[in-house]
């Protein structure tokens, strides 16, 4: 099972920070200061709409209060460092009739915060280095000091690296894959290998497909193999077609496992599918794009054991931890496979007699040149938020999706699309109008409800109300799929929703 040491010292990194004093930096970030001036007030001026005074709204009074006791233009101890803009919606400001004060104060603090920010970044006593292979090897972004690896893989083993998203980190997987197996098709290309075959879900991700196609493999040689009614993968049809496609000739080279699918939120049974791996000598790779990120929480990360016996994994920080976009990692046991699969060494690129630590140069390792540093994102929140706190948003989402599926498993008029609790935050149900709850013909019932969800969505959209996603799955007719992945939703938001679509559906 994958380590959980990585949170044992959260509390005393936490700790860790103290005052600084004034220094050469301090005295630039003043001067910085004095130069941008009131850059808060020149960007609300930007977004004014010049309606003149209006009432404020009971948070802008807030947000007004707190802030007159603070006029001053310099880092300080007053109270408005100490703002609490959480009262604050985007309602509250521009274009808000009433926003104009509370819009002003919020940009204002939004300039200090960068600049407080710039002050930390210019002062040696407290430089982080960020380097891309450091903060993603092994097993994903280190936390603690002592190395433990989110994944489980042991004895700092592992390499990974950012891609622009969970596809391409899917093809990044089996273009390494391919390599590892054949390593001449990175020179001699797909004519000096056999025909190959690659096998997941029926459940997964399109992208398995896609990158096969962008591969040169080609999608039929993806095969796809049955899951069952909750929408994991059957490990005995996936032994049946490896066996099958041995038979006719094809050399297996790569199984992709979902922790997270679409649709269902399914987690394959990981353990299952790396017995057989290792029995046929294949590549596993995980697809946790979608519920990697419950390695994070204590809870929940059971849903991923096994994770720590593949050879890769897909993990996107920009999903259920709210990084924005984009923010994808491919994770790699091996190391030096991903640089040995991709690398070029272009001299005027690369250059071998470099003054510093070529390890730090991971540029070779991608296929793209000019790379976003989508690294900054995860490492800036997780210094803000903390191990615990991306713990705690993880499995806030997940209690408000037990708390839906609660709501609406024995209420008149839903049904849920499978039995059983959700495994992620995908919560999958129909809503059935009082019109066609109690007809006998089975094929009309079929044929209206199937239009059921996409006409309550119109209604969402042009009402302004909520929205929430829906399709059919293999013979199921459409049906709603609620996936919550924003830590600011209520209980109270969840028996919104639910009110909302008998509303919307009553007469349908």
């Amino acid at each position: 099972m994958a380590s959980t040491g990585f949170w044992s010292r959260e509390g005393e990194n936490a700790a860790g920070d103290s005052n600084q004093s004034p220094s050469t930096p301090r005295a630039w970030c003043l001067a910085a200061q004095k130069f941008t001036g009131d850059l808060g007030s020149k960007l609300y001026a930007l977004l004014n709409v010049g309606e003149g005074n209006k009432t404020a709204s009971s948070a802008t009074k807030k947000v007004l209060a707190a802030s007159e006791n603070c006029d001053c233009n310099k880092p300080c101890n007053c109270s408005k460092r100490n703002l609490d803009l959480s009262n604050l919606y985007s309602t509250d400001l521009l274009p808000a009739s009433d926003g104009d004060l509370a819009t002003i104060t919020f940009l204002q603090e939004v300039v200090d915060l960068m600049l407080a920010y710039i002050v930390t970044s210019f002062d040696r006593s407290t430089k982080v280095h960020i380097r891309g292979r450091a903060s993603v090897r092994a097993a994903g972004v280190r936390h603690s000091e002592e190395d433990e690896e989110i994944i489980g893989w042991q004895d700092g083993q592992g390499d990974g690296i950012f891609s622009p998203g969970g596809a391409i980190s899917n093809m990044y997987a089996m273009l390494v894959a391919r390599f590892k197996m054949f390593p001449e098709v990175k020179e001699k290309g797909m004519s000096s290998v056999p025909r190959l075959a690659a096998f997941t879900s029926e459940h997964s991700h399109f992208s398995i497909k896609k990158g096969a196609a962008a591969l040169g493999i080609g999608t039929d040689s993806v095969i796809c193999i049955k899951a069952d009614e909750s929408g994991k993968m059957m490990p005995l049809d996936l032994e049946r077609r490896i066996v099958e496609a041995k038979q006719k000739g094809l050399v297996p080279f790569f199984v992709s496992a979902t922790a997270g699918t679409t649709v269902y939120g399914a987690f394959d049974p990981l353990h299952a599918v790396a017995d057989i791996c290792k029995k046929h000598n294949i590549w596993m790779h995980v697809d946790g794009a979608w519920g990697g990120s419950l390695l994070m929480s204590r809870k929940h990360r059971w849903k991923l054991d096994g994770v720590e016996r593949a050879n890769s994994v897909t993990w996107n920080p920009h999903k259920m931890m709210s990084v924005p976009l984009q923010s994808s990692a491919l994770l790699v046991r091996e190391e030096g496979l991903m640089q040995n699969c991709n690398q070029l060494q272009a001299c005027y690129l690369f250059q071998q007699d470099k003054h510093y630590d070529l390890s730090y140069d991971t540029g070779d390792k991608a296929l793209q040149c000019g790379r976003h540093v989508d690294i900054f994102k995860l490492w800036l929140m997780w210094r803000a938020k903390g191990t615990f706190g991306f713990e705690a948003q993880i499995d806030k989402c997940l209690e408000l999706s037990e708390y839906l599926y609660n709501k609406i498993k024995d209420r008149e008029g839903y049904e849920m699309v499978f039995d059983g609790k959700p495994q992620h935050t995908n919560v999958c149900f129909w809503y059935l109008p009082p019109g066609i709850r109690y007809l006998e013909d089975k094929e009309e019932r079929r044929r209206r409800l199937h239009k059921v969800a996409p006409a309550i969505k119109a209604r969402m959209m042009e009402n302004g109300t909520t929205m929430v996603s829906y399709q059919p799955q293999g013979d199921k007719v459409n049906f709603f799929r609620m996936v919550i992945s924003n830590p600011a939703a209520t209980f109270e938001d969840i028996d919104f929703l639910i009110e909302e679509i008998d509303r919307l559906g009553q007469d349908l």
